[in-house]
C-alpha cells in the first residue's frame, strides 16, 4: 500500500509541478504521471542504488550536494523511458529544479504522514 501512496503522490507533484512551470516541465495528463512515477519509483529501486554506491566519493566530497544531481539525472532517465513527447524537461537545469521540488515535497509529506 505504500508504494501505492507513494506513486499517486509523486504523480500529483508531476502535474502540480507541470502546472506551475509549463515552460520547464512538460506532462500531457495524469495517466502519464502515474506511468512516470511508477518508471521513477522502478529507476530509484534498480539503478539509484548502483549510482550513489559509484558516485560516492565525489558526493562526500560536496557534503551531499551530488546526490541532488544523481536524482536529476533519474528524473531525466524517467522521461526517457516514458517518452519524451508526453514528459518531458527544457533542459538539465528543469530537471535538477524539479528533483529538489519532489524531494522536499516527499520529505514534507514523509515525514508529517509516518507513524
Amino acid at each position: 500500500m505504500n508504494f501505492i501512496k507513494r506513486v499517486l503522490i509523486n504523480a500529483l507533484i508531476f502535474v502540480a509541478v507541470a502546472g506551475l512551470l509549463p515552460n520547464y516541465f512538460h506532462v500531457t495528463s495524469f495517466w502519464v504521471a502515474i506511468l512516470a512515477a511508477v518508471v521513477l519509483s522502478m529507476l530509484n529501486a534498480f539503478v539509484k542504488p548502483i549510482l550513489v554506491i559509484l558516485s560516492l566519493p565525489i558526493t562526500m566530497v560536496t557534503l551531499g550536494f551530488f546526490y541532488l544531481f544523481i536524482n536529476a539525472f533519474i528524473l531525466e532517465m524517467t522521461s526517457f523511458f516514458v517518452g519524451s513527447a508526453v514528459f518531458s524537461f527544457a533542459g538539465f537545469g528543469s530537471a535538477f529544479l524539479v528533483s529538489i521540488i519532489l524531494s522536499l515535497v516527499n520529505l514534507i509529506i514523509t515525514d508529517r504522514f509516518s507513524g
